[in-house]
């Protein structure tokens, strides 16, 4: 017997007005929390948001609903899960998520053993490779994450894609799961959701963010195709974008995203070829940041800096940049 959803959903729309007026949060979104009490934001007509480290989108069609993300761990995805269950009660429910890491996928162990798990093949290698040692790391940053991934062991998922997957959610409402290239990691995940024009974006656009190229674990993109997948997005001319770790926003986000890359990019790029030093370009930069945003959080550029001055594109050595080495042989959905 499918759940009354009237009174859940009736909140909600009164937090979507507060929601699209409310000036971004104070502090470290990665400090955002997210808990089984929240009220879900209706981003458009088809798409909600639960804020939290990190963000988590729900898509629900007529038949069918898909969740984007899954928090820090079982425990929070069973939250997550909780959230789709009672805005799609008795509906099919699909999962991706957009990178390997453990705040965005090593929670699917905690959502039902019926949710079909798809994620591109450049993404599930890098769980494969890095993916459990990314959650050793993570456990080390502070006793509430070695709690919330003390149980960690990720899912295989049951289709894998190379390029793009398209899934059909009923009532018209379709998903497109993209893989463009690197850039935050090598296995980025971009969900666009029609008919609302809605782009899940995961760290790839951001809202008041700096791009950054996380290499600790696993390879990632590089600053040049980073910049190609933020231009290959402009074409799908979303009216809305849900970020991971920012607010988020419309359609202009993404131009802001391109601009922001391609400025910081230049001005590394001129100070290179003028002799600076990595480390200073880096200092540089960072300051002229901070003049122009100064209510961001965090304005220090300087390790996309110095991915930029390692970019084979720019004149960097291949052999320590990221995004070079990956294999991406497409994969074949898990037997059934």
């Amino acid at each position: 017997m499918k759940r009354p959803v009237a009174s859940f959903i009736a909140a909600s729309w009164f937090a979507i007005a507060a929601f699209a007026q409310a000036p971004p949060p104070a502090g470290d979104p990665h400090q955002w929390k997210m808990t089984a009490t929240d009220t879900p934001s209706r981003i458009s007509e088809h798409v909600w948001m639960v804020k939290g480290n990190p963000n988590i989108a729900i898509i629900v069609g007529s038949r069918s609903a898909m969740v984007v993300d899954t928090g820090m761990g079982p425990a929070m995805g069973r939250i997550a899960a909780g959230f789709a269950a009672k805005l799609a009660p008795g509906k099919r429910l699909y999962l991706t998520t957009t990178h390997f890491h453990p705040e965005h996928a090593a929670g699917d162990s905690g959502f039902p053993a019926d949710t079909i798990l798809i994620r591109n093949d450049v993404q599930q290698m890098e769980v494969e490779h890095d993916g459990m040692d990314m959650v050793k790391a993570f456990m080390e940053h502070s006793e509430e994450n070695r709690d919330l991934l003390k149980d960690v062991a990720f899912r295989m998922p049951d289709v894998t894609f190379h390029d793009e997957a398209k899934v059909d959610l009923g009532g018209g409402v379709m998903v497109r799961l993209m893989w463009l290239g690197g850039a935050h990691t090598e296995g980025d995940e971009l969900t666009f959701v029609d008919p609302d024009k809605t782009l899940i974006s995961g760290d790839v656009v951001q809202n008041a963010t700096l791009p950054m190229i996380y290499t600790g674990q696993g390879k990632g993109g590089t600053p040049t195709s980073w910049l190609h997948v933020v231009e290959k997005l402009q074409a799908l001319h979303a009216e809305h974008v849900v970020p991971d770790h920012s607010y988020p926003g419309d359609g202009s986000l993404v131009t802001k995203e391109e601009k922001l890359i391609g400025e910081i990019r230049a001005r590394a790029i001129d100070m290179k070829l003028r002799g600076v030093s990595a480390d200073e370009a880096g200092t540089q930069i960072s300051a002229k940041l901070k003049q122009e945003h100064p209510d961001w959080h965090n304005t220090n550029a300087s390790g996309f800096v110095k991915n930029v001055y390692e970019d084979p594109a720019t004149g960097g050595s291949e052999k320590n940049s990221p995004g070079s080495g990956v294999p991406t042989a497409p994969l074949k959905p898990k037997a059934a």
